[in-house]
């Protein structure tokens, strides 16, 4: 390796895995000839946000708030409308065709239905190793083995490898889920609800197999999610998203015991206490979230907030950082 190669990879090393630069996804609403009568629902309405290797991202906020949406399109399973994604040094944002496939093993999806995303008609073993054969992982002669290997760090007994979905518990399946995304030798995986769909029990397991895989592996997590202790439990950074924009993100400790914007509060105050004896300050928000193809002028939360003032319905508030990675987009605080 050449001095220029060695000082390049130490630059990747120094840099963020994922840099998410202003991301949007808007969705055409008519079939307007004309650009101004044009109607779009916002999805994600300007995300920024960066992911170091063997680091985790949780990304919090109520259903319709775009989380989801965003994952998709930071893999490129969608167009973006506008923005950038740097991956790994690597420009996505209008990465297409055979450049595209060939770094896709590198990000990776768990979804939500652990069932509805494995195929009934393949057993395990065809379910894990056939994106490793298309992506040519492992030479053919090591094929099974290495799908083994895999199975067992996912803690899927070897006989499982005939197997058929069907057969499995919900946990399991995850599991499976899971192996079929770790045999691409990924570098980031984005969690859309991974542990929403199982009894507590289950739940736990599954997040200690997700942490136990991110040491061995060094993996990068975006972790979506609507439970905020699960969130608390495995991430570093804490991302809360409104209406497709990011309203908080900080550190995970930071968030939880100094969280700055109401909608945080609110969020936070509906976490149910361990002990029976505490009483709950709940903040209960007031109405519906807004259409995101008709979102509220000046600050999208403005119309439930209960500190809201004049500025906040008419001016867009800043997403500033306030000390210590600590970024708000809230009126309350300085604009300056």
């Amino acid at each position: 390796m050449s001095d220029l190669d060695i000082a390049t990879e130490a630059l990747k090393e120094s840099e963020p895995l994922l840099k998410v630069e202003n991301l949007k996804k808007y969705f055409q609403l008519n079939n307007a000839i004309r650009a101004k009568d044009r109607k779009y629902l916002r999805a994600v309405d300007g995300i920024s946000f960066n992911l170091e290797a063997g680091k985790t991202i949780g990304i919090v906020g109520e259903s319709g708030c775009g989380k989801t949406t965003m994952g998709r399109t930071i893999l490129r399973l969608t167009t973006v409308t506008d923005g950038k994604i740097i991956f790994n040094g690597l420009d996505l944002t209008d990465m297409k065709g055979e450049a595209l496939r060939k770094v896709r093993p590198q990000f990776q999806m768990i979804f939500q239905d652990p069932y509805s995303s494995l195929s009934p008609r393949l057993p395990v073993g065809e379910l894990i190793g056939e994106a490793v054969r298309v992506h040519g992982i492992v030479p053919k002669s090591e094929y099974k083995d290495y799908i083994l290997n895999v199975m067992q760090n996912c803690g899927l007994q070897p006989h499982y490898f005939e197997r058929y979905p069907h057969e499995f518990s919900g946990g399991q399946r995850q599991r499976i889920c899971i192996a079929k995304v770790l045999a691409l030798k990924p570098k980031m995986v984005i969690c859309d609800e991974p542990v929403s769909a199982l009894d507590v029990s289950i739940q736990a397991q599954i997040i200690n197999l997700f942490k136990d895989l991110q040491e061995q592996n060094n993996l990068a997590y975006i972790f979506i999610s609507h439970d905020l202790s699960v969130v608390e439990h495995i991430s570093d950074q804490v991302g809360v998203m409104y209406l497709g924009n990011m309203v908080e993100f900080a550190s995970k400790n930071d968030l939880f015991n100094k969280p700055m914007h109401p909608y945080t509060q609110a969020l936070l105050s509906a976490v149910p206490k361990p002990d029976p004896s505490e009483k709950m300050q709940r903040i209960i928000l007031q109405g519906d979230i807004p259409s995101p193809a008709n979102p509220p002028s000046g600050c999208k939360f403005h119309t439930r907030c209960n500190r809201c003032m004049d500025v906040c319905i008419e001016v867009e508030p800043k997403f500033k950082d306030y000390g210590n990675g600590h970024s708000v987009a809230c009126h309350l605080y300085s604009q300056e």
